[in-house]
């Protein structure tokens, strides 16, 4: 059982970190692109599918999650000592270091910037709008992304070995 959790585990934070490692080096660079209007309302439109709750993305997303915490509980005597502790700490950095910067800043600086309209905001406003957004989100998706692959980097390495 383990291995398969393990595996299952492995899969869905990798597939976490692609989706934040595309994002990161794709979409923002590719809307960073656009005017401020258009990078707007291209953000709205993607992070719309998102929080639709687009079910594939939603069972990834909170099946990580799950997985992650399943395999902690599920390891118990199955893996060496070390190895239990390394699962551990990418539990704990996978949600600290992902899910909670998710959460408490990534997520309530895209429901602000869906909060907007912009058909109507002039440029002063969408500029303004802009710069309070992108930086700081690219930083912290940074950061999920970087943390992300770390993880999924070890659930990997443990999978393999177990």
């Amino acid at each position: 059982m383990t291995s398969v959790v393990l595996v299952l585990a492995a899969l869905l934070c990798s597939l976490v970190a692609g989706f934040l490692f595309a994002f990161a080096v794709v979409v923002m660079p590719g809307i960073a692109r656009l005017n401020n209007r258009e990078f707007i309302r291209s953000f709205q439109r993607i992070d719309g599918v998102i929080q639709g709750n687009q079910p594939l993305f939603m069972l990834v997303w909170l099946g990580s999650v799950i997985a992650l915490i399943a395999a902690v509980i599920v390891s118990g005597e199955e893996l060496g000592e070390s190895e239990r502790w390394l699962l551990i700490l990418a539990t704990v950095v996978y949600l600290a270091g992902v899910q909670f910067p998710t959460f408490a800043i990534n997520v309530p600086l895209n429901n602000r910037l869906q909060s907007l309209n912009a058909d109507v905001m002039d440029e002063a406003g969408l500029a303004t709008a802009r710069q309070a957004f992108e930086g700081r989100w690219n930083r912290w998706n940074n950061i999920r992304t970087l943390l992300a692959c770390l993880v999924s980097a070890v659930l990997i390495a443990l999978a393999l070995r177990y």
